[in-house]
């Protein structure tokens, strides 16, 4: 996938990206924001860890936001199985530096439809914790709607709070 966004660009990862993505990765309000599968501090490890991974996929389903010629955050998707093979979850993740300017949700509109239609979804989920409004922002920008707070449902940098879940569904003529 190649997305030409006005700010950035969505593309697939390349093992070339793995200085710029523990620059941008290495960071822990960023980690502080995401589940424990990202790992902090993020090392080259890490980096060699997460291009195994992409290198693994049949198909991708992440991809890396490049700004200015560099990865500086990433978005993707975890395909449902079974009876919920038509949802999947969506996630993402910018570098503290691009934060604030619209580049997220620029990325994550163009990503959107793409996804939606290639892999046959009705339904994108995404989950925030409480403590990140500007996330929730990112997602209301992009037309998903909060369903629910998982309340005191998780445990992150000390702290417990709340999981705001938001969903986008589409039901097509086929669904």
């Amino acid at each position: 996938m190649r997305l030409e966004c006005s700010q950035c660009v969505v593309r697939d990862w390349s093992p070339s990206d793995k200085a710029a993505l523990v620059h941008a990765a290495n960071n822990r309000n960023v980690w502080r924001n995401l589940t424990d599968m990202f790992p902090h501090p993020y090392t080259e490890a890490d980096a060699d860890a997460w291009f195994a991974r992409v290198a693994r996929m049949t198909e991708p389903t992440d991809w890396a936001i490049e700004v200015d010629g560099q990865a500086v955050g990433g978005l993707g998707l975890e395909l449902g199985e079974g009876v919920f093979r038509k949802s999947a979850e969506f996630g993402y993740w910018l570098g503290e530096p691009y934060w604030g300017r619209g580049i997220m949700t620029e990325a994550a509109k163009a990503v959107i439809p793409e996804v939606m239609s290639h892999f046959g979804l009705c339904r994108l989920e995404a989950a925030v914790f409480a403590w990140n409004p500007r996330s929730m922002r990112v997602l209301e920008h992009c037309g998903f709607v909060r369903e629910g707070i998982s309340r005191a449902s998780v445990f992150k940098d000390g702290e417990v709070t709340d999981r705001v879940v938001y969903a986008l569904v589409e039901l097509g003529d086929d669904q």
